[in-house]
């Protein structure tokens, strides 16, 4: 049996939350977010029972296909990155529903076409007017399309049934830009019909974060400057750019992971109590952190940012990002970004969140780690705990989801010695269900009109207002400082929590 997320299904917690009629419209169909996510996240949904029979998908793009081509590219994708079992028979029903849309953005005889072909879809598979957009193109062709389904009708919600568009990151490259975006989204969808994707909120282990906090006792009463130390927050790659230097370069490190994924972590990690987990409550106490960020006065020294250089990855060597395809050898962009950010409440004065990021490092992992002041006093001799650590509760992202927590514990014999050690909880071994993939979880949430996993543009825009400034230091300073393929990463980042007595957690 498929079971829901007991903190957003009040009322009968047994049962799977199914979408009603409706369709979904895809623009930038040729892409690997649209071959790698979207579709195969769509297939593992009806698979699983949750999307309505007469389901339909709409490709739109500039290839010369016919409705079957598209459907083979869906079926190819389908096969090659869906999580669960192909079956036939859960593929001819979704074939069923799959249409394609030539055209260009610009092409207004193309969106004449799609509105016929949505208007066809609700006739002959019952979708009832209900349509999501999806727009997994870049960001500067958002007006075009987001205009051309008003001027088309194609976003006019009629009869009771609904429009909504969803917006993959960046949500901008800074604050001005972000803002611009969000006029032109507003203009056309209210803000209740706007799905920003954040794909790490639909991770089942950053949700459980908020299940770990306020669903038992043990942990809340000691989530606190009283008990904290400090936060590291870590998103670690240990692959390079790849084939995405045209995305890449110009962007970095900062504005591709700590803007979204880290500062919602940081939200999630930090935020009081909500009164209930419905969307209002969850973004009210997520903007209240956001809004309580301050920077350190020196971001020279509280902030640190990289270049890998070549070095070996795999066992392998490996090119560093200058040599990358693609790349301008003058280019500055960052691939590693570190800051320090305090959040200056009651709860969290004085405690230091660190946020790093990077590519070509160590190996790949996402984390929160909790780490615990030290023992006020400890009633034993000094070489019974010389290498005794402080106490952390790690909560691990991805790969190997679960949870770690570290404290002392005594070596068996008859001297008193004291040692780390680790007790785990581990996702795939505590659970028979399997997680479902992100974008499963966050689709879904689209159909239904379920937004607490999707940042609004209040938390976008604060985002913005603490990166910025990082932003522009980094800009007036020149160059990043290389690092080695295959490392942890630039010496300043060391330094920057040297400076406070602490280190970096190795995962």
């Amino acid at each position: 049996m498929t079971y829901s997320n007991p903190l957003r299904d009040p009322e009968d917690r047994r049962l799977p939350r199914i979408a009603g009629p409706c369709g979904l419209v895809l623009f930038g169909v040729t892409g690997d977010l649209s071959r790698k996510k979207v579709m195969p996240a769509i297939y593992d949904l009806a698979n699983r029972g949750l999307l309505p029979p007469g389901f339909s998908l709409v490709g739109f793009a500039r290839r010369e296909w016919a409705d079957q081509d598209f459907a083979q590219i869906v079926h190819d994708s389908v096969k090659a990155h869906a999580r669960t079992e192909f079956r036939e028979e859960v593929w001819q029903q979704l074939a069923e529903g799959i249409r394609f849309v030539q055209g260009d953005f610009d092409d207004d005889a193309a969106f004449d076409r799609l509105r016929r072909t949505i208007e066809e879809l609700d006739e002959e598979r019952g979708t009832g007017g209900n349509h999501a957009f999806y727009l997994a193109i870049p960001p500067g062709f958002f007006g075009a399309v987001v205009d051309q389904l008003k001027e088309h009708g194609l976003a006019e919600e009629r009869d009771g049934s609904w429009r909504r568009v969803v917006v993959e990151k960046p949500f901008g490259h800074d604050l001005e830009s972000a803002r611009e975006l969000n006029s032109i989204l507003d203009r056309v969808f209210p803000s209740g019909s706007v799905f920003r994707i954040d794909h790490y909120l639909g991770k089942e282990t950053v949700q459980n974060i908020l299940a770990m906090r306020f669903a038992n006792e043990l942990f809340e009463p000691i989530w606190n400057a009283n008990y904290v130390d400090h936060v590291q927050i870590t998103m670690a790659e240990d692959i390079g750019i790849g084939g995405r230097a045209g995305y890449y370069d110009g962007i970095g490190a900062a504005r591709d992971v700590i803007q979204n994924h880290l500062l919602q972590l940081m939200s999630l990690v930090a935020m009081e109590e909500p009164v209930s987990f419905d969307a209002e409550s969850l973004r009210f106490e997520k903007q209240k952190v956001l809004s309580s960020v301050v920077l350190p006065h020196r971001l020279d020294l509280t902030t640190a940012r990289g270049q890998y250089a070549p070095g070996w990855a795999g066992g392998e060597k490996v090119n560093g990002f200058l040599e990358e395809e693609g790349i301008k050898k003058a280019s500055t962009t960052e691939t590693y970004a570190a800051v320090t950010l305090h959040v200056d409440t009651r709860r969290w004065a004085g405690v230091p969140f660190y946020l790093r990021t990077g590519k070509r490092l160590g190996r790949r992992v996402t984390e929160v780690a909790i780490v615990f002041k030290r023992a006020p006093h400890l009633p034993f001799t000094e070489t019974a705990t010389e290498e005794l650590t402080q106490n952390a509760l790690v909560i691990r992202v991805q790969p190997d989801e679960g949870m770690t927590i570290r404290f002392g514990s005594k070596v068996p014999g008859t001297a008193m010695e004291i040692r780390d050690v680790n007790m785990d909880f581990v996702y795939g071994g505590s659970f028979v269900e399997s997680s479902p993939e992100a974008y499963e979880r966050l689709i879904l949430d689209v159909l239904l009109g379920d937004p607490p996993l999707f940042p609004r543009h209040e938390e976008v825009e604060l985002s913005w207002k603490i990166l910025d400034p990082i932003l522009e230091h980094w800009a007036r300073k020149g160059k990043p400082e290389p690092y080695p393929s295959g490392t942890w990463g630039p010496e300043s980042a060391d330094k920057m929590l040297a400076r406070d007595g602490r280190v970096w957690r190795r995962p």
